[in-house]
């Protein structure tokens, strides 16, 4: 990464990385007076009656304190509480991000423990938990024993037990694969740090024996005969003769390395017991890399701290679930059964079958229960899904919870809790990544373009061809200073003209399309575009930056055409609001479509919605509710929901309703118990274009949604079609889609065939 990227990351736009956001009305002076005086003095009043009325009427049921001060960064050491502030926000990023918890970040300018306390003991009022962070042994065990003595909310230390918990869950089930009991082995940890520690400390309550651990500090090995030893390593500190590492480690079982980097010699791997345990965590670099523990001893059982290995030990695992677990039930602390649950948790999902969304973003075709995986992705969703209930119910039963909810119940609240619109991207370019296809970009020529291209090849998301004269897309990239390879086909001059020229001719002379004709249109970049695809040179086609959009689909549909047993090709947008992920189709291609044809709209924008991770919800979007007003127009849709129905007896899926109808279950259950869609729509279908296309223009203008696409539905091969004018990253998104299009029609997903040609309005 680069110096510069990240300095710019923290600095454009808004300073930092968090923000606070509004969550009741404001706009009003009746909205004013409620949420300020005189309105606010009734919860107040309630409050002051009844302390746990603060979590009805207030945030802090899901504030978390992130504390630090800065004393033990990262890998950077001592930086202060001021310099430390980047990484908190980061935390709270990620607090946010995967389990929708918010933060305050609390930096405190003090190295005093007694100091410490006190500050965080006071801010009691303001929170529903405690994390701890970044602060340096053995001052952050004293901070956090008192701190859980004195305070009612959760206090956890996520250096010491969320880095436990993870060991723990990976440990017990690389111990199974060894064919190994925790009661039995030697175990030999490198570091006497928080982490090395509370792991030590959580693994014992599994039934380690501590006489079986040998720790190894940058002195050497912890033994009974050293003077230097402060309290919580001199428990530990057993009569010995190994005096080094290379001597602790030899016939033991399991190593676990919370140090540094190299420190784990090949010899030193060889020389440990049959089938051994490595757990090196030293970040970036291991105390001994995959590779050479690979290569030493091909028995070895192994996980690192890195995302490119098998088996990453990532804390992002367990600390923002186990406080979700945590503050659901108003826990007052998360104690040694709130953490063996989520390792008990972690440890039963790495033996569940991985669904093909977690197996397609992180670019694998398979994976199973064994040496190269017994942890789970970092990014697999369903971790939230296991990790939080087990910490609720742990800690409903070790009894410090304040409020019993019901498990059957919890985890549908935290999937649609949990699973976030924005991750849609991301997990989209991380499935391109994984196996980057050819992108014709049609307009070569243009900034944008050349930058998305220069995007799309530098991360590995695509393998862009640019369309147009190959000396000016040279210049034009000598004068942004952009460098290095770049497939580039003029299509004026091509040798693949003539040819094309043939195929088109043959194409379309029933068409009214002479041989000369063709030779014309095919020097044309979109025509180009679309017989480089038709023809396999390239896999994908993205185009619309400069053109109106018929001037794109109408030589798409002319040369690629429909997929096999497609009749109607549609238009979708995604439209990403608040985090919550919907579908609007069709705002872009068909005008006024038939019962029929919506319905077949309705059905592909449904596939298309499990493309993207989404559990599809439909409704079949109206004026009318359920009959309420007749007219042919409802009337089409009616007829559509019944075609669809007929057709997908599983689908989710009802309609005529009003929008307000579709996204209020509340208000449909209340006026229409019978209605057949459960839940809030997430795919809406329109009537026609009119309709979708101010739809998903004012989600744009007026709501700050975010909104992506055009993404065309039913083309024999991936075609794409841009808005004009788009910006650079929306290039770079519509090009993912086109790749794992692209992708799952190598799978054999989309079983095209032949292209063919069909009557359309925009042909």
């Amino acid at each position: 990464m680069l110096r510069d990227d990240a300095l710019e990351y923290h600095a454009k736009g808004r300073p930092g990385k968090i923000a606070i956001a509004i969550t009741k009305p404001g706009t009003t002076q009746r909205d004013l007076s409620l949420a300020y005086t005189p309105g606010v003095a009734e919860p107040v009043r309630e409050i002051a009656k009844d302390p746990e009325a603060a979590y009805r009427y207030t945030a802090k049921g899901n504030l978390v304190a992130v504390v630090t001060n800065g004393t033990a960064v990262l890998g950077l050491g001592n930086v202060g509480a001021l310099a430390a502030k980047p990484v908190m926000e980061g935390k709270a990023l990620l607090f946010k991000r995967f389990a929708d918890v918010d933060v305050f970040d609390v930096e405190i300018a003090s190295t005093e423990v007694d100091e410490i306390v006190t500050v965080v003991k006071a801010l009691e009022p303001t929170f529903g938990g405690i994390n701890l962070e970044d602060i340096k042994a053995p001052q952050c065990f004293d901070v956090e024993r008192r701190l859980a003595q004195l305070m009612s909310i959760p206090v956890f230390h996520d250096d010491q037990h969320g880095t436990a918990i993870i060991v723990t869950a990976g440990l017990i089930n690389a111990l199974e694969l060894a064919a190994k009991r925790l009661g039995d082995v030697r175990l030999v940890v490198s570091g006497a740090g928080a982490a090395a520690i509370a792991t030590v400390q959580l693994l014992e309550t599994l039934g380690l024996p501590g006489e079986h651990v040998t720790f190894v500090d940058s002195r050497g090995v912890v033994h009974a005969g050293r003077a230097d030893l402060d309290p919580y390593k001199k428990r530990y500190a057993h009569p010995s003769s190994f005096r080094t590492l290379a001597d602790a480690v030899r016939g033991a079982d399991v190593f676990i390395g919370l140090s540094a980097p190299n420190v784990l010699s090949s010899e030193m791997v060889r020389s440990m017991a049959a089938r051994p345990i490595v757990f090196a965590l030293a970040n970036p670099d291991p105390e001994i890399s995959y590779a050479a523990a690979k290569a030493a001893r091909p028995d070895v059982i192994m996980a690192t701290g890195r995302s490119d290995d098998p088996n990453q030990v990532n804390n992002v695992l367990a600390f923002p679930y186990v406080f979700r677990g945590a503050l659901d039930v108003r826990a007052t602390a998360i104690n040694e059964h709130m953490q063996l649950a989520a390792a008990h948790a972690l440890a039963a999902l790495a033996k569940e079958e991985v669904p093909e969304p977690v197996l397609r973003a992180y670019g694998i075709d398979g994976v199973s229960f064994g040496p190269d995986y017994f942890i789970p992705k970092a990014l697999d969703p369903r971790v939230g899904l296991y990790v939080a209930p087990a910490v609720a119910k742990a800690a409903m039963d070790s009894g410090v919870a304040r409020r019993k909810i019901a498990l059957e119940t919890y985890e549908e609240e935290l999937r649609s809790r949990l699973v976030r619109g924005h991750e849609v991207m991301s997990v989209v370019i991380r499935k391109a990544q994984a196996d980057p296809q050819r992108v014709v970009l049609t307009e070569g020529e243009e900034p944008k373009i050349i930058r998305a291209a220069v995007q799309l090849r530098d991360e590995g998301i695509a393998r862009p061809i640019l369309l147009g004269n190959a000396k000016r897309i040279a210049d034009r990239m000598a004068e942004m200073r952009v460098e290095g390879p770049m497939d580039v086909i003029d299509p004026a001059c091509s040798e693949l003209h003539d040819r094309f020229a043939r195929e088109l001719t043959e194409l379309r002379q029933r068409k009214g399309v002479t041989h000369r004709e063709a030779r014309d249109l095919v020097r044309r970049p979109n025509e180009f575009g679309a017989m480089l695809v038709r023809d396999g040179l390239a896999d994908a086609f993205v185009a619309g930056l400069t053109y109106h959009y018929a001037d794109v689909i109408r030589p798409a549909l002319q040369i690629i055409g429909p997929a096999l047993n497609v009749t109607r090709v549609a238009g979708l947008y995604l439209i990403i609001v608040e985090d919550k992920l919907y579908l609007f189709t069709d705002p872009t291609v068909n005008i006024d479509p038939t019962a029929e044809e919506l319905a077949e709209i309705a059905l592909m924008a449904s596939d298309r919605a499990r493309e993207f991770d989404l559990v599809p919800r439909v409704a079949m979007i109206s004026f009318s509710n359920f009959g309420s007003t007749r007219d042919p127009r409802s009337a089409k849709v009616a007829l559509a929901t019944e075609v669809v129905k007929a057709r997908r007896p599983d689908l989710n899926v009802d309609g005529e309703m009003s929008i307000d109808l579709a996204l209020d279950p509340d208000l449909r259950r209340w006026d229409h118990p019978f209605s057949t869609l459960v839940g809030e729509a997430n795919v809406l279908v329109f009537p026609d274009l009119d309709a979708a296309n101010a739809a998903y223009k004012l989600m744009g203008r007026l709501s700050g949604a975010t909104v992506i696409g055009p993404i065309l539905t039913g083309m024999a091969r991936p075609v794409h079609v841009l808005s004009r004018g788009t910006e650079v990253q929306d290039i770079v998104n519509i090009a993912a889609i086109a790749v794992v299009d692209a992708q799952e029609a190598q799978r054999g997903k989309n079983k095209a065939e032949r292209p063919r040609e069909v009557a359309h309005e925009h042909r």
